[in-house]
């Protein structure tokens, strides 16, 4: 029989961390080998312990969520979840610490019924967690951009149109790897970009605002009726399909919030669906990037890309957290490129 994954549990509230724990346990292939009221208890049962992944609240006393990432991956690296309240500040607080290099995050509840749906969640993300390599990804946070950057490298001269759109897409992961991607990106860029996270809803606003904060490049939340601009990133907003609409020159995003519920295990916006649209309006003028991620989404629209003579990169499993979204696209042959993390950045300036 296979051992067990041994997780510690770390909330502020007693009754959290009970509820937790008794989920846990429910679970034959899960172990809770202890529990802690803060980060820094945490930090001391991690060394004693050696669990194999760590669920963190973010909001605690004597030490928070984000400290006990940051010092953990310095320290004594273990994959982190981390359990974040639907707030503003703890919207924020998760991104920073998903930056400093915790794996992922479960939204708590925030209304009654929601209990059990969060835990099935929080069991999914931990044995997904439970087997990321720490090794293959750098923790160091971005720094703010220096206001003179080195110029770009030439663009790709293969013969064909440079890309006018870089559309990205990311799950389990990306905001790590978008964190090491946007602040390599120069404000010179010469291609508008949009982002598809898979993110809970209220959580996409906070990352795009954290992401602007240490990029050149200028970041924002996508609105209805929003231009795509050369050296613009727009972030997709959760909770709603994303579509390009051109009118002479001119492109701008369409979001709806649909009208159908999703089917279990799918996203809004669907990297797919974002990338389709965008092979239809911008053609061969479309550059796709894959990141890491499980499951499928985001193959099918790289494969539309790639059919209307676009071009398209996915991340290598090298230094993926999670080798799915990339291996679907890889698999489909949809890909033309396959780049670790470190070079995305340089091969996006390059192509475009």
């Amino acid at each position: 029989m296979q051992r067990p994954i041994n997780v510690l549990v770390v909330d502020d509230s007693v009754l959290m961390r009970r509820v937790i724990a008794r989920a846990l346990e429910a679970e034959q292939d899960i172990k809770v080998v202890g529990n802690a009221s803060n980060g820094k208890d945490a930090l001391s049962l991690v060394s004693k312990l050696r669990p194999d992944v760590v669920t963190m609240d973010v909001e605690m006393p004597v030490m928070d969520g984000l400290e006990a990432v940051s010092r953990l991956m310095q320290e004594n690296p273990v994959p982190v979840v981390m359990l974040s309240a639907h707030t503003t500040g703890g919207a924020r607080a998760t991104m920073e610490a998903l930056s400093a290099g915790a794996v992922d995050f479960v939204a708590k509840p925030s209304k009654a019924g929601e209990t059990e749906a969060m835990l099935a969640e929080l069991v999914t993300k931990l044995r997904v967690a439970a087997r990321v390599s720490l090794t293959r990804t750098s923790y160091r946070r971005p720094v703010p951009p220096r206001p003179a950057r080195a110029a770009a490298p030439p663009p790709v001269t293969d013969g064909g149109p440079r890309p006018e759109l870089v559309v990205i897409g990311s799950s389990t992961g990306g905001p790590s790897a978008l964190h090491k991607i946007m602040p390599a990106l120069p404000s010179s860029l010469r291609a508008g970009v949009v982002v598809v996270q898979h993110i809970p809803v209220g959580f996409s606003g906070p990352m795009a605002e954290h992401l602007n904060r240490t990029s050149a490049v200028k970041i924002k939340h996508a609105e209805h009726g929003d231009a795509i601009l050369p050296g613009h990133v727009l972030v997709a907003p959760a909770g709603f399909d994303l579509t390009f609409y051109r009118s002479g020159s001119r492109v701008t995003v369409q979001l709806n919030p649909g009208v159908k519920p999703q089917p279990p295990g799918s996203f809004r916006p669907s990297v797919d669906g974002v990338m389709t649209s965008a092979a239809a309006v911008y053609g061969n003028r479309t550059l796709g990037v894959l990141l890491t991620g499980m499951g499928r989404d985001g193959a099918a629209g790289m494969a539309e890309i790639k059919a209307a003579r676009g071009r398209t990169i996915a991340e290598d499993q090298s230094t993926c957290v999670v080798f799915g979204m990339p291996k679907a696209a890889i698999d489909a042959g949809a890909a033309d490129t396959v780049l670790p993390l470190t070079k995305i950045a340089g091969e996006i300036i390059r192509q475009v």
